[in-house]
């Protein structure tokens, strides 16, 4: 009996993307499955229902319809407690799971005796770099960011030359240089501003150099493991803060992007330091929904605080769900198709993406790191 997937309309507040498009439907059909659609799944990123129809795929009018005839379910947020409820026993979802954010979820799941996997999780090697879904939304985000602070500077980003002068570029900096970080620098750059860059980690100063940005150096190194910064001693963070105030207080612009998986967004920027930029100043805090690196950030509000406009943005990819939802869904069918063979489900639990990635199975949480986050 082939494999039947589900696909559903994501009902997570602002959340406009979808777990698969057309293209990837298709994909996953040519393994040999069948996929049962939830009707109007794909209208909030423009995907109609006529887009999906193909042999081999059924509609049902919502989600619980669904959820009983199907054995794996494609998702972009977290299932809410409704969803695991009527997911049948023994099934199997795959999202963007926030694995860190929900004990009682994890709860749920295992009573079920759902077998998830969060793609948050998986190993940060190369042949997983296909699936990586965490960079490529943090390129969405990075993208919009950058779009977002010229949208609400005062200032030309590039150079202008008109017929009574010149106009000095803007000065652009961006803390953070992992994936978001590196698509900032590089769209604000295409913009035409002068753009800095700032990144605890020192290896990152050869790839923020190839971008066309300068690199500030405070001195102060926080390598960590798996690519990720370490946590700062209090020495390190005064250090890093007097180095950073001086560059800031300069700044047309500052746009942060520092995060850390399954953590609040380390503070980087003080009040004070927000308070020494100059009137017309634009901050933009990608990490407003998870803590802020800025003080005072505030997930989804615009503030003026003494001249200066402090923005921290929400559900950025779902602001461009069209190609958002497209880099997604191409990263989910290319973790989960080597687990389909002949039309079946059939993971290879040897296989250490798969087994990375698994965050419950069988009835317990299977993933040692969020076992030890949460205390489990």
């Amino acid at each position: 009996m082939p494999l039947h997937i589900g696909l559903i309309r994501e009902t997570a507040p602002g959340e406009r993307r979808i777990a698969a498009i057309p293209e990837v439907v298709k994909k996953f059909q040519a393994l040999g499955v069948q996929f049962c659609i939830e009707r109007g799944a794909g209208e909030p990123c423009f995907y109609r229902d006529d887009d999906f129809s193909a042999e081999g795929v059924s509609f049902a009018g919502n989600a619980t319809e669904i959820f009983g005839k199907i054995k794996l379910l494609l998702k972009v947020a977290p299932p809410t407690r409704e969803e695991i409820a009527a997911l049948p026993e023994g099934s199997v979802v795959a999202g963007l799971l926030e694995p860190y954010a929900d004990p009682e979820r994890l709860k749920l799941l295992n009573e079920r005796r759902i077998t998830s996997f969060a793609l948050e999780l998986i190993p940060r090697i190369s042949r997983a770099q296909s699936m990586d879904a965490l960079s490529s939304q943090a390129t969405v985000s990075g993208y919009l960011c950058a779009l977002i602070a010229a949208d609400h500077s005062p200032k030309f980003f590039p150079l202008l030359t008109y017929a009574a002068g010149t106009l000095r570029p803007a000065q652009v900096l961006v803390i953070g240089a992992g994936v978001a970080g590196l698509q900032t620098i590089a769209t604000a750059k295409r913009l035409g501003a002068q753009v800095f860059a700032y990144d605890v980690r020192p290896e990152t100063r050869e790839q923020v150099e190839s971008l066309g940005a300068r690199f500030v150096d405070t001195g102060v190194s926080a390598a960590g493991a798996g690519g990720y910064a370490r946590d700062l001693t209090d020495e390190e963070k005064k250090q890093q803060e007097e180095a950073l105030a001086r560059t800031i207080a300069r700044m047309d612009v500052l746009i942060t992007t520092a995060a850390i998986p399954g953590r609040a967004a380390p503070r980087i920027v003080s009040a004070a330091m927000r308070s020494a930029m100059k009137p017309g100043a634009v901050i933009v805090d990608m990490a407003a929904e998870s803590g802020g690196n800025v003080e005072g950030a505030i997930a989804g509000q615009t503030q003026n605080l003494g001249g200066v406009m402090l923005i921290g943005p929400n559900h950025l990819p779902s602001r461009m769900p069209v190609h958002a939802s497209e880099m997604y869904a191409k990263n989910l069918f290319n973790f989960l198709s080597p687990c389909i063979r002949d039309g079946e489900w059939n993971p290879d639990w040897e296989d250490e993406i798969i087994a990375g990635a698994c965050l419950t199975h069988a009835g317990e949480v299977r993933h040692e790191g969020v076992k030890r986050i949460l205390g489990l």
